[in-house]
């Protein structure tokens, strides 16, 4: 096991500095990630997308990450999630302002790929290192570094609020946010654990490599992993229809636009930096429950009132609701009975980065059909149902 006070002797790193480089690191990935989407609707007027057309795109990224998150786990898994994390975020910085130059949907779509390449490395590679980090520092800090990515997402499309109506062009905003990002990237590269630390990072059968297989959910765990995959089938769309909705169905400007995901990302942040406490003082169950209705509640409100001032509200609710479902569900599914806590965190992680990479396009196929408000309706309901599933969380035996 690699300790805090092991490390240090051993390979001259600091543990508490490697959790500030890559609670940085994901700050950039929410920054970068968030920059292109104040901007989704731009790119879909500039090159005539139906909302079907925009969904199909949008998948690129689906299949881009799909096929890159194995092969991170495995050159982690060989070269260290260090290595992997630096190499991806830095491509993932370069591989994002092209976005805004596609003059075709062709070019689009393979934009689009790379994008989701890079994005898909970089989520499996910093989540390997931040738990690397943790297990050095001997104390939880994912939830943290989560609250990270969130706050970056304020930041990215935040500072889409406040410079597009001051006329700043898109490409400038998302290729400056994405250099801002690439210094940060290098700056932190130093502080960062070696591959040495990764090794400590499990034991015996769920452990090292053994520990990494593609596990399908069954028994209790198809109701875990099916709350999984609607939550962050409803996380992703947040990310990237918010903007779309805001602009093309209730009329409002590019720059407040952004302030659609923006509010969600600061309420998810928020929610995630006072989580622990919340958790340990309501317990799982009455948190997941009435997060769910929260998070059902301010996306329906946001539909149905057609008002884009209650629209953010509505979505910051969403963010507030959702913020810390997931860490629930992992730490449920790591307690089911009969099964090993790594091969059943798997199973529902699975499920939910399908759910997370699947809702955009997804999203956009049926509002070609009922129109993106009824879409989004669709996954406040779902989202709405997950509560009465909230006595799966109880402890047991």
């Amino acid at each position: 096991m690699v300790s805090a006070q092991t490390l240090p002797a051993a390979d001259g790193y600091l543990p508490s500095r490697a959790r500030i480089a890559i609670a940085l690191i994901f700050f950039v990935n929410g920054a970068v990630l968030s920059s292109w989407v104040p901007h989704i609707p731009t790119v879909q007027r500039k090159l005539d997308l139906s909302t079907g057309m925009l969904g199909l795109a949008l998948l690129g990224i689906a299949c881009g990450s799909l096929l890159s998150m194995p092969l991170a786990g495995l050159l982690a898994a060989r070269h260290g999630s260090r290595v992997v994390t630096l190499t991806a975020a830095l491509l993932f910085c370069v591989a994002t302002p092209p976005l805004l130059l596609a003059g075709s949907l062709p070019l689009l779509l393979v934009f689009l790929v790379l994008f989701g390449v890079f994005n898909g490395a970089m989520d499996v590679a910093m989540n390997a290192h931040g738990v690397a980090v943790e297990r050095a520092i001997g104390r939880p800090v994912m939830s943290s570094l989560h609250a990270q990515f969130s706050i970056g997402g304020l930041v990215g499309a935040g500072s889409a609020v406040a410079l597009l109506p001051l006329g700043v062009p898109p490409i400038v905003h998302v290729t400056t946010i994405a250099v801002l990002g690439f210094i940060i990237v290098i700056g932190s590269a130093r502080f960062l654990l070696p591959h040495s630390a990764d090794s400590g990072a499990g034991s015996g059968k769920e452990g090292g490599a053994g520990g990494h297989r593609f596990v399908l959910p069954r028994g209790p765990l198809l109701i875990l992993g099916a709350m999984g995959f609607f939550i962050l089938m409803t996380e992703g769309a947040m990310s990237d229809w918010t903007a779309v909705y805001l602009r093309s169905d209730l009329g409002t400007g590019a720059g407040f636009a952004g302030a659609g995901y923006a509010i969600f990302s600061a309420a998810m942040a928020v929610g995630r930096l006072t989580g622990d406490r919340m958790v340990a003082g309501l317990g799982a169950v009455a948190m997941v429950r009435w997060g769910a209705v929260l998070a059902s509640v301010g996306l329906g409100g946001a539909l149905l009132a057609h008002d884009p001032l209650i629209a953010i509200i509505g979505f910051g609710l969403v963010g507030l609701g959702l913020a810390n479902i997931v860490p629930i569900l992992f730490s449920a599914a790591g307690n089911t009975p009969g099964m090993a806590p790594g091969s059943a965190i798997a199973a529902v992680t699975t499920a939910g980065y399908c759910g997370f990479l699947a809702g955009p396009p997804l999203v956009g196929f049926v509002a070609e059909v009922i129109g993106l408000p009824g879409a989004l309706g669709i996954l406040a309901v779902a989202v709405g149902l997950m509560s009465s599933q909230a006595g799966l969380l109880k402890p047991r035996r």
